[in-house]
């Protein structure tokens, strides 16, 4: 365990979203990020490894410009936490369903070119996944114990099925993208709050 000063929030804030609250189910690909399954057979995930892979994360988007990104959630839950850092950081975003062939097919009204997709769930956000293998441009995904990774280049440990956890999530990244593109200066505190990405 490192000292809670480098975490990227406070480890409490991190505890109260629940952001390390797993699932039941837990496939292999997850173990590595599982700190322990409770008595009640819930796994949770490490903390260590979840603020880890959220710099991970945020270091990779900022090496794209904002047009360049594109967030999807086709769960309902995530739209808010999505659609707050698409305001905040001028990504592009997909809040619902995600119909296959926008990164592909150039015939498509909606067609979008982008460098790199972060989705919040890699079961329903798959055709995003497919469409950004077939154009050969990396993917950042939120896996919860249940996930399976194989088909992904950065796995973010999380709940990814929570409002808070989401809310969370997605404020930090927006704030550490602000950062890292020279948006916020050293020290300075975004014009967001955190209530605008988590739902009530």
């Amino acid at each position: 365990m490192t000292t809670e000063g480098s975490f990227l929030v406070a480890q409490d804030t991190y505890l109260k979203s629940g952001i390390h609250i797993g699932t039941k189910f837990k496939t292999r690909y997850m173990d590595a990020f599982i700190y322990k399954t409770r008595p009640d057979g819930l796994s949770v995930l490490n903390l260590q490894k979840i603020d880890e892979r959220i710099k991970m994360a945020a270091n990779l988007l900022s090496q794209y410009a904002p047009e360049d990104i594109l967030v999807a959630s086709r769960r309902e839950n995530g739209w808010k936490a999505v659609k707050a850092f698409g305001k905040y950081t001028g990504t592009r975003v997909f809040a619902g369903r995600y119909p296959p062939g926008i990164l592909t097919n150039p015939k498509l009204e909606s067609y979008m070119e982008v460098k790199v997709a972060l989705v919040t769930d890699s079961w329903p956000d798959r055709n995003v996944i497919k469409d950004a293998i077939q154009i050969g441009i990396p993917v950042i995904a939120l896996c919860d114990t249940n996930n399976q990774s194989n088909e992904i280049d950065l796995v973010v440990p999380c709940n990814n099925k929570g409002k808070k956890s989401l809310g969370l999530l997605f404020y930090i990244l927006a704030r550490e993208y602000q950062k890292s593109r020279g948006i916020l200066k050293d020290g300075e505190e975004p014009k967001f709050a955190l209530e605008e990405f988590v739902e009530e």
